[in-house]
């Protein structure tokens, strides 16, 4: 259910065109492995969004890092509970054209 709610966020962002070439991976973190404000956080899960660099570079970057950030939290919280937003975390990782691959072929 989480991977079908962030490919349909992604999707509403960006259009049908990327649903696609959208990849997820959730990764177990075991308690006690991540903190957040120097104090360790109750959770077994991360999602890590990776994204083109050349996403911050657009005109419109603000505007579109802001509502994918937005619509991804949405997602998630839809899936695991609301009672969770306060502690969800989005973060945009970013791979420049250099060291991205497609099907094992450079993107530039």
């Amino acid at each position: 259910m989480l991977v079908a709610a962030l490919t349909d966020a992604v999707a509403d962002v960006y259009g049908e065109w990327a649903r696609d070439l959208v990849s997820i991976r959730l990764v177990g973190v075991p308690a006690g492995r991540f903190a957040q404000g120097g104090k360790a956080v109750d959770t077994n899960a991360s999602v890590i969004m990776g994204v083109r660099a050349g996403l911050f570079d657009r005109p419109d970057a603000a505007q579109t890092t802001t509502r994918l950030g937005a619509v991804l939290t949405d997602a998630i919280t839809r899936v695991v509970g609301d009672d969770l937003r306060a502690g969800t975390m989005v973060e945009l990782v970013a791979s420049p054209p250099e060291r991205t691959f497609v099907g094992g072929t450079l993107t530039v």
